[in-house]
């Protein structure tokens, strides 16, 4: 771990405890930096439900000493799996276990989120952490940047890191914009390991492709709970809700008709929650000179791509090397155009493949959805994963003879 670099004194605060900003704050705190972390909740607990961590996420978890952490909560997943709504028809499994940590040096792992949270939290240097710091927006100065808090207090620092996710604070010091419904909501639950038995023996990712709807479902806490996904055309543009016993029948009542599996999980969950899903038009700047935008903060996606917590990862690892490669650490700027320069690209190529998968995922029966199946079925091997999966990973020197 690079040591800071010299120069004057540096301030760092980064707002929101996510993933991308816990990483952030643990490797500049690391490297000597004066970084704080100010996170709008009183406590670290349990959040979310399953994510999905590719190996380009997976690599800078890793390097951040998180392996044997990981291992101990996490399920690897042997391939990915997309099958037909109604007859169960297998219409592509890629491959991953093994071959997947040959080709891109590290797993594809499913995991709670809470579990990767308590892991990011537990790395954290002593003292990093300012708990039920609401921030409400922050002013950008020549020589700094003020962080204003909902109770009225503020803090100073050469450089504010936004973190806080899709409904930023921090964000329209850098971009004036406005978040887009999709058109759909995703009901999102935790159910016990037995309704999926073949987990077991065989633990994987499961895709259900039908017209207007997918649902997705996988193995976490070690497999012993199996986590859903069931996403549908919806006109309720509520961000957040936490449905009843009323609303769990409701859900498995619109997949009438889809296969057995998919009910028995749908209807294995006494309660879900019920999330719009947004994003938002990708922004011409994560940056201004003193202020930058990681994960949601800047690039919120849709979910099809299973990439929100892994391009997290893939900013704070890139944001925190150009920090460090600072000659002058109090005039940020420098670093800040770097870091956009190698996220903008690869963040637009991510975010509009998850747009197009918005369309193609929910396909109604016929000759459009007929040539999707036999492109999923051409694809199901892991080259065709190289530039998603392989970002970032340094190239084996080419061979002489």
């Amino acid at each position: 771990m690079p040591a800071v670099p010299s120069g004057r004194h540096f301030r760092v605060a980064v707002v929101g405890g996510g993933i991308s900003g816990l990483v952030i704050t643990t490797v500049l705190r690391r490297a000597g930096v004066e970084c704080r972390l100010f996170e709008r909740t009183h406590a670290f607990g349990a959040v979310g439900a399953g994510i999905q961590l590719s190996p380009n996420g997976v690599r800078v978890l890793h390097r951040l000493g998180l392996a044997d952490a990981l291992d101990t909560d996490a399920v690897r997943a042997r391939s990915i799996e997309t099958r037909r709504w109604d007859d169960g028809r297998t219409l592509a499994r890629v491959p991953h276990g093994t071959h997947c940590e040959e080709r891109f040096g590290a797993p594809y792992l499913l995991i709670h989120r809470a579990d990767l949270q308590r892991h990011l939290v537990a790395a954290l240097p002593p003292g990093s952490v300012e708990l039920g710091r609401a921030c409400v927006g922050v002013a950008e100065r020549d020589d700094g940047v003020e962080v204003r808090f909902e109770d009225g207090e503020s803090v100073t620092a050469d450089l504010v890191i936004g973190a806080d996710g899709v409904h930023s604070a921090v964000r329209p010091a850098v971009v004036a914009d406005r978040r887009l419904f999709s058109g759909y909501s995703v009901h999102r639950a935790v159910i016990p390991a037995d309704v999926v038995p073949s987990f077991r023996d065989d633990p994987r990712v499961v895709f259900w492709l039908g017209p207007d709807r997918h649902v997705t479902y996988y193995p976490i806490e070690g497999g012993r709970r199996v986590h859903f996904s069931a996403v549908g055309v919806s006109t309720d543009e509520t961000s957040r809700t936490t449905s009843s016993p009323a609303e769990a029948a409701r859900l498995a009542a619109d997949f009438t008709g889809w296969h057995p599996e998919v009910l028995d999980v749908l209807n294995a969950a006494p309660h879900v929650t019920r999330w719009g899903v947004f994003d938002r038009d990708l922004a011409e700047r994560y940056a201004t000179d003193r202020v930058v935008l990681v994960g949601d903060a800047a690039h919120p996606m849709l979910p099809y791509l299973s990439q929100g917590a892994n391009q997290a990862l893939e900013d704070a690892a890139e944001l925190t090397a150009r920090l460090l490669e600072l000659a002058d650490p109090g005039k940020p700027a420098e670093a800040l155009r770097r870091y956009e320069e190698a996220r903008l690209p690869r963040t637009a190529r991510v975010h509009a493949g998850s747009r197009a998968l918005a369309e193609t995922f929910h396909l109604a029966d016929g000759k459009r959805q007929a040539a999707r199946d036999r492109e999923l079925a051409a694809a199901a091997d892991l080259t065709h994963l190289d530039w998603l999966y392989g970002h970032g990973r340094p190239q084996p020197a080419p061979t002489t003879t």
